[in-house]
């Protein structure tokens, strides 16, 4: 992951093997934001763009009309799902979200 400038604005490049997502930047702080406000552990949830989520996990927050930037977080017509799955480690390498490492239905929370 990195952090790259497109129409004017910084998001976030996630890279896998030949699949390439871009993130709002925003995401990381509103994120922890909602995290610290949720208090306690948050199921992943992660899904592919046209798959529906399930309520109450990270990737249906990810998407849903209800957070801070009113939808999607994920920018790129086709790859704009898997933000339960891309984002949280990342939150975890930066030192904001503890996040649970098991085959399924792995968590995160705020630090």
């Amino acid at each position: 992951m990195h952090v790259d400038e497109k129409d004017g604005r910084d998001i976030l490049v996630c890279t896998v093997k030949k699949t390439v997502l871009h993130y709002d930047i925003r995401c990381l702080k509103d994120l922890h934001q909602m995290l610290k406000a949720h208090g306690d552990w948050m199921l992943l949830g992660s899904k592919d763009e046209k798959v529906a989520t399930k309520p109450d996990t990270v990737e249906h927050w990810g998407r849903d009309e209800s957070n801070p930037i009113g939808g999607w977080y994920g920018l790129k017509k086709g790859f704009k799902g898997r933000f339960g799955m891309y984002i949280p480690p990342l939150m975890e390498h930066l030192g904001l979200a503890e996040v649970e490492h098991n085959k399924r239905n792995n968590r995160m929370k705020a630090l």
